[in-house]
């Protein structure tokens, strides 16, 4: 089952023309249209489903700095500075809370993992920093077994996926954006070589730039416009308890394990080292490229070949315009979570967190992550389709990210000075012989465990 999502009153009537039109109505999409119409741009923000139905609702919440790819740490830094700011900023609550998180090392070697993560965090000022196992007893009181330390990032935060996105649209409605659900956009048109509309399932949208912020399909979208993007989907698995008494507000990661504070006062609560990839007929047109992080730590994904293989094989990949596409088809993704990795995730948090003993779990759900081969997002421009830009990819940290995302995307939709440099998010990294690697994620939240080199 999905979790609820606060709901949003959609509009009505498309128009004939915007200036930018946003596929896709997740965390990363409505940040973008917010951004915009700050700007006084007009959008049209479509999305196939209701905002914030698939992955933006079913994350864990975190909205972290630390154990990031060190590509990412500009993008997130200006993501926090949103997150700060934008309850006041938007009027609405999010369930944004400065709590920290924590990663914990039972090993010396995890440590040592984490100290090379800190060196190419130093530079940005973090205050990022290891701690010893004493000193992790005190910042979490109740936490049982032995620990060589972790390590803590105090301005690190959290937030309520299933009322962020949905706000952040609602503030975006206020100042003129025009927000349309169940209405796909099966493709675009061009004109002279370069975007001339977008076409939906409701009509079609005269404009010169689109924003494809479409999270699982946006592959299937870009390859009906002859547009390759190495993208791939994994299943995360996630549950909550219903309230309970606290074990404190930091959320932590840890081997077979990972929980945040939950604003309804229950926990979140994933295996964190456990990933499942459906074998599907991508795997295979993909798999060189996706071979490099796979050797990285096979050991942590679970392949399963199943029923989706044979779904996705009757997917088409190329369809008219005039016609129903597969994103009318399919609404909202709604996966059945990993069962058997949730119960051991709680077996091994009652394990080391007593308090949770009596826990009662209030609803599973799953959702499928986005990937991309060195698992950091494309934020990007398209060299083949001038007037689209790409914002996906996100490899199961994207939640955090979304505000500063979000006006990347905007910034590039519409040639202002980007918030930060967009050089690491290119698409052309894929295919202009620069290479690409994964680099640095510490953390099991996105395809596997990755350690810097």
């Amino acid at each position: 089952m999905s979790p609820v999502v606060e709901p949003i009153t959609p509009d009505e009537t498309l128009p004939k023309s915007a200036d930018v039109v946003i596929i896709g109505g997740g965390i990363i999409g409505t940040c973008a249209a917010w951004t915009l119409a700050q700007r006084g741009v007009s959008v049209v923000l479509c999305e196939k489903g209701h905002v914030a139905g698939e992955q933006s609702s079913r994350n864990w919440g975190f909205c972290r700095q630390q154990g990031r790819d060190p590509r990412e740490l500009p993008l997130i830094i200006e993501a926090l500075r949103s997150w700060k700011t934008i309850e006041k900023e938007i009027e609405a609550d999010v369930g944004f809370k400065q709590s920290g998180v924590i990663y914990l090392g039972k090993k010396q070697e995890d440590l040592e993992s984490y100290e090379q993560w800190l060196e190419h965090a130093r530079p940005y000022q973090l205050d990022s920093r290891l701690v010893d196992g004493e000193e992790l007893k005190k910042l979490l009181p109740g936490l049982e077994g032995e620990y060589a330390g972790a390590l803590h990032t105090p301005s690190d935060g959290r937030a309520e996926p299933t009322k962020a996105a949905p706000a952040i649209a609602r503030a975006a409605q206020r100042l003129g954006v025009q927000v349309f659900e169940n209405c796909a956009v099966r493709g675009v048109e061009t004109s002279g070589g370069r975007i001339s509309a977008a076409v939906t399932e409701k009509g079609t949208v005269q404009t010169q730039s689109v924003i494809l912020a479409g999270g699982a399909w946006s592959r299937l979208f870009c390859g009906n416009n002859g547009i390759s993007l190495p993208q791939l989907k994994t299943l995360s698995s996630v549950m909550r308890t219903e309230p309970m008494e606290s074990v404190g507000d930091t959320a932590v990661w840890g081997e077979g394990f990972a929980f945040r504070r939950r604003a309804d006062g229950g926990y979140t609560i994933a295996h964190g080292s456990s990933n499942v990839a459906d074998i599907i007929p991508d795997s295979f047109r993909l798999f060189s490229a996706f071979l490099p992080i796979l050797r990285t730590d096979w050991t942590k994904l679970q392949l399963r070949f199943g029923s989706r293989f044979f779904e996705e094989l009757k997917t088409p990949r190329r369809w008219a315009l005039d016609v129903e596409s597969p994103f009318e088809k399919m609404r909202v993704l709604d996966p059945e979570p990993h069962h058997k990795a949730l119960d051991q995730a709680l077996v091994n948090l009652k394990r080391l967190y007593p308090a949770f003993e009596n826990a009662k779990v209030a609803e599973r759900w799953g959702g499928l992550i986005d990937v991309t081969p060195d698992a950091v997002p494309v934020i990007s421009n398209v060299d083949d389709l001038p007037g689209l830009t790409i914002a996906t990819g996100f490899s199961g940290h994207g939640f955090g990210i979304g505000p500063g995302a979000g006006k990347l995307a905007a910034d590039i939709a519409t040639g202002a000075s980007p918030i930060v440099d967009p050089t690491p998010f290119r698409l052309s990294r894929f295919s202009d012989g620069t290479g690409f690697t994964p680099m640095g994620h510490v953390s099991n939240d996105s395809l596997n465990k990755i350690k810097v080199p």
